[in-house]
């Protein structure tokens, strides 16, 4: 059976937080029910457990670096569900502070991505894969470098752009 791409409604979020390891600590209800998983079987788990096959690491290594930075960051991501089905989301995440300023954790909050947004994303995600495949995430962090340099932005205005 092939997997179908599922959605959610624009006035819809779905949240998490997790511990500085990526491990969830909480997930909203849209969160667990898009997910096809129980919440007992979220709760501690590594948040990659939803990395889908088609998202590049290169994106995910920029959201880490940007976060443990104490910088929160917009991007695209496509999730896969525990059945294998999949979800696109335009994700914000955010480090969480404790009273002394000290990073604790991590928040996202995700909206659903406009189709604007996938069209330009979804090709550029295939070329970072296919990239990442023939010359590892380097060769991917140089043809997204290329790529803003060429259209005069940096990561953040390019995501915030469409």
């Amino acid at each position: 059976m092939a997997a179908k791409e599922l959605s959610f409604g624009e006035e819809e979020f779905i949240v998490s937080k997790t511990d500085l390891k990526g491990n969830i600590t909480y997930g909203n209800a849209l969160f667990i029910k898009i997910s096809g998983y129980k919440e007992q079987e979220l709760l501690g788990a590594p948040h990659n457990i939803l990395r889908h096959e088609a998202m590049p690491k290169l994106i995910f290594t920029l959201l880490w670096e940007h976060i443990k930075k104490s910088k929160e960051i917009f991007a695209y991501v496509i999730n896969r569900t525990k059945n294998g089905d999949y979800y696109w989301v335009f994700a914000n995440v955010t480090p969480s502070f404790d009273k002394q300023g000290h990073i604790v954790g991590y928040h996202s909050i995700r909206r659903k991505p406009t189709p604007q947004a996938l069209r330009i994303i979804e090709p550029l995600y295939q070329d970072l894969l296919r990239l990442e495949r023939s010359g590892g995430v380097s060769a991917a962090q140089k043809h997204l470098e290329k790529l803003l340099q060429e259209k005069g932005l940096d990561y953040e205005q390019f995501i915030l752009s469409f």
